[in-house]
C-alpha cells in the first residue's frame, strides 16, 4: 500500500429558496430539457445534446458547459454518477474523474436536498473535495448565477401552469 499525503479539501455549502413547489425544483435538475435552459452561469451555454441524465442510483448525471474565454472556445464537462436518488427529496452524485479543482485522490461530491417550505422550496447544496477556497468561491458564484436563471425558468413554468 502506498502512503498518500493528506491534502486539505474545501467544501461549498449554500442554501437557496425558490418560489416553486419542490417537485418542480427537483425536476429542473433531472430533466435534460430544463437543465439546458438554466444550468451554467450567465454567458455559459449547456447544449441539450451534451446532457445525459439517468434518474437512478448508478445513473449518469453529465453535461458540458460551453463558453468563450478571450475569444477561445472552452468546455467544462461534469461527468457524475448518481449515488443517492430519493425524488423529490435528495440527489447525491460523485464525479467520475477529478480535474484541477479536485484534490489528488478525491472526487467532487454534490448533495442536493430539496425541502418543502409551504409550497416553496429550500434547496441545500453541498459540494466537497475542492482543492482551494478559490474554487469554492468560483463555484458559489456559478451556482448563484445559475439559480438566478432557474428562478426565471421556474416563474415562467408557474405562469404557464396557471
Amino acid at each position: 500500500m502506498s502512503s498518500q499525503q493528506e491534502t486539505e479539501t474545501y467544501t461549498l455549502s449554500m442554501e437557496r429558496e425558490f418560489d416553486a413547489p419542490r417537485e418542480l425544483v427537483f425536476n429542473a435538475f433531472m430533466d435534460p430539457d430544463q437543465l439546458a435552459a438554466w444550468f451554467g452561469p450567465e454567458g455559459v451555454d449547456t447544449p441539450r445534446d451534451r446532457i445525459t441524465v439517468e434518474p437512478r442510483v448508478g445513473g449518469a448525471w453529465s453535461l458540458v458547459m460551453v463558453y468563450e474565454d478571450d475569444g477561445v472556445h472552452k468546455e467544462s464537462p461534469i461527468n457524475s454518477i448518481i449515488t443517492q436518488y430519493e425524488p423529490p427529496r435528495l440527489i447525491e452524485a460523485a464525479e467520475r474523474e477529478s480535474d484541477e479543482s479536485t484534490a489528488a485522490g478525491e472526487v467532487l461530491r454534490m448533495r442536493l436536498e430539496f425541502e418543502d417550505i409551504g409550497g416553496r422550496t429550500l434547496l441545500k447544496l453541498t459540494q466537497s473535495g475542492f482543492t482551494s477556497q478559490e474554487w469554492v468561491d468560483m463555484t458559489r458564484e456559478g451556482w448563484d448565477s445559475s439559480f438566478t436563471i432557474l428562478d426565471k425558468e421556474l416563474a415562467a413554468t408557474s405562469d404557464t401552469a396557471s
